[in-house]
């Protein structure tokens, strides 16, 4: 079953263990997976995700999971997966870095 996947709002679909995930770098679930690896700083959480750290990448599928099974794609992750968690989350992360329309000014106040 393939979840649906809103890439506008920064939403990452990764296969681990087989198991479908949507992923999202949300400002809360950065905030608790840096708290659990006890991150000094932004970098050294990007660091520990992009280099597929086996606790950080165990905390970011829990923390950072916002749809499919967590806990069943962890009790079924292989070494295998641990590329695919990488790239997922540099995208999701990047998702905080790109100058897109989402992260635009806001829109003029109109008089009435």
């Amino acid at each position: 079953m393939t979840l649906e996947v809103n890439g506008a709002r920064g939403e990452v679909a990764l296969k681990v263990g087989g198991v479908d995930l949507v992923i999202a770098a949300t400002m809360a679930g950065l905030a608790a997976v840096s708290t659990r690896l006890e991150c000094k700083s932004l970098a050294d959480l990007f660091v520990r995700l992009s280099g597929v750290e086996v606790a950080a990448t165990h905390a970011a599928i829990e923390l950072l999971t916002i749809k499919g099974d967590w806990v069943a794609a962890q009790a079924k992750m292989k070494l295998k997966d641990f590329k695919a968690c990488a790239d997922a989350f540099a995208v999701a992360l990047s998702h905080h870095f790109s100058d897109d329309e989402g992260n635009g000014d806001a829109a003029p106040v109109v008089a009435g």
